[in-house]
């Protein structure tokens, strides 16, 4: 199980996140647009700078919903390797079946 503060801190990220997603991309549209002035992009640019550092969605870390666990992630399953695993071997995941050899 991984720390409760660090799957906390990643929870607040990904509302962060959401909260400025509409901000965050009108204002990187802004400083694409070659059709605007320069000082208009550098200002948009600016104003991305003072959001939050938290609001890029390059800062949420994917976490397995089981057991926090930051790696051997499944993005498909929302789980880690490790959760997938055992809740395989339980019979808790329909169709997935155990593999040995």
């Amino acid at each position: 199980m991984a720390k409760k503060s660090a799957v906390e801190k990643n929870k607040r990220r990904v509302a962060l996140v959401s909260k400025f997603a509409d901000k965050r991309a009108a204002l990187k549209a802004m400083a694409k647009d070659e059709s605007l002035s320069l000082e208009e992009r550098f200002n948009a640019r600016l104003k991305l700078a003072k959001l939050p550092r938290n609001s890029a969605p390059t800062r949420v870390r994917n976490r397995c919903e089981v057991t926090g666990r930051p790696r051997g992630y499944y993005r498909k399953l929302k789980m880690s390797r490790i959760a997938l695993r055992e809740l395989g071997s339980l019979g808790k995941i329909p169709g997935l079946v155990k593999s040995s050899w």
